[in-house]
């Protein structure tokens, strides 16, 4: 009876996630020149995943040529509460957040309010005269005026000397001045946050190196400063409601948090646990699970705030790889898109490929994987990710919600599953 009412459950969730990817063109994957049967590699090996309980659930979405030709969500969105992972499931999304504001930035670039050269004090005073952490061998640290000010492409391109929490030179100074990073409820809005922010030193001087940083939410309250709106206005009106994500938001509503999938984590030592009630505090860094529905929810973190679904995160892509447009609707030209996803660091990093916002794959080292020179990406802290691939058309979505993760490498076997369906 037990295997009779799963098997029921995966037939319902099966034709649940037909009906709900109809939102987006489907098609049989080889009309678009993908192997159906190669494509069934991916549930395999998600599933293996599943059994051998290192995840709880996933839901993984490849589309070809403005066609979804693959849509599968599996396991459990609730292990404990025995939910299965549904196809309007809701994620946190975490650094895939970074793409999306860095589009909202190009859309306010593209209305000739700023040059991306400009120094972000321009429009964010409290940058003005920014000095460098100097860290002595022996002796206090001190600082120094910084070489020159941080500009609007250096914070799009993590060039900015901003740096996370996990900093070991400069994190203890954001949990002292009060920064967020996104990943906790705060109770301040994004004003205050890169206020505070500002205040710190910075790791190095601008231009000087590539550092992932919290620069993205600087980027955000741009946003709100140049448009007059707040951050997650401006998403819905300018993002969201023209490209139909009607399930990403920074703080879902209550009739929609059922949809929120579990957060787990993986210890070696543990296996897959549900995440803690409590925070997870590792040295400096302090994080949370419980952020999009506890607190005040006045932070609209630009660098890894919102929430999401597979199927909304996909049309965000579809619109990238088609240059800009959503059907009839354009967000961006073509030659913005262009500049976002070729490299901008040069000789900053010769092995980092990282265009405006995202990462760029074979454009100074040879790729990795199976993909193509020139596909961009990215993902997010919670164990999301996805691919952009002009020269395939291709899209690719890897959801689930895990940290710590136990090197656990599912996001990229998917997305080289992926690869070797193609059949054309």
């Amino acid at each position: 009876m037990h295997r009779k009412i799963n098997t029921l459950a995966l037939i319902c969730v099966s034709i649940a996630a037909a009906a709900f990817a109809q939102d987006l063109p489907m098609a049989k994957p080889e009309s678009v020149g993908v192997s159906s049967e190669r494509l069934e590699r991916i549930g395999t090996a998600v599933q293996r995943s599943i059994d051998e309980k290192r995840i709880a659930g996933a839901i993984t979405l490849v589309a070809r040529r403005g066609r979804v030709v693959w849509f599968k969500p599996q396991g459990m969105m609730d292990r404990e509460a025995s939910k299965p992972m549904r196809p309007d499931t809701m994620f946190r999304i975490c650094s895939m957040t970074k793409p999306i504001t860095s589009v909202a930035v190009m859309m306010l670039y593209e209305e000739g309010h700023f040059l991306l050269e400009d120094p972000i004090s321009k429009y964010l005073p409290e940058f003005k005269n920014p000095k460098v952490l100097i860290q002595p061998s022996s002796g206090a640290a001190y600082t120094i005026p910084a070489a020159r000010e941080i500009t609007i492409r250096d914070l799009l391109r993590h060039t900015s000397g901003l740096t996370y929490h996990w900093n070991d030179r400069l994190g203890p100074m954001y949990a002292a001045a009060n920064v967020a990073h996104g990943l906790l409820p705060y109770d301040g809005t994004i004003e205050d946050n890169v206020k505070r922010l500002a205040a710190v030193p910075l790791f190095f001087n601008p231009g000087d190196r590539w550092e992932y940083s919290l620069g993205v939410d600087v980027l955000g309250r741009l946003v709100e400063v140049v448009s007059g709106k707040p951050l997650d206005e401006f998403f819905r009106t300018r993002i969201f409601e023209p490209l139909g994500m009607k399930d990403t938001y920074f703080y879902p509503p209550e009739n929609k948090l059922e949809r929120l999938a579990t957060a787990y984590t993986f210890y070696a030592e543990k296996g897959l646990n549900r995440f803690p009630d409590t925070p997870i505090t590792e040295g400096s860094f302090v994080y949370s699970a419980d952020y999009p529905y506890r607190g005040p929810k006045k932070l609209f973190a630009g660098g890894a705030g919102l929430t999401s679904t597979a199927v909304d995160y996909a049309r965000f892509c579809q619109m990238m790889l088609d240059g800009g447009k959503a059907g009839s609707t354009r967000l961006l030209s073509r030659k913005s898109i262009e500049l976002m996803t070729q490299d901008q660091l040069g000789k900053i990093s010769p092995d980092q490929g990282f265009g405006l916002g995202f990462g760029v794959e074979g454009v100074k080292v040879p790729l990795p994987e199976l993909g193509s020179p020139g596909e961009f990406n990215w993902g997010g802290f919670f164990y999301t990710a996805f691919s952009i691939d002009p020269k395939e058309q291709m899209v690719v979505i890897f959801m689930a919600q895990l940290h710590p993760t136990g090197d656990l490498s599912l996001d990229r076997r998917v997305n080289a599953l992926a690869y070797q369906a193609i059949a054309d």
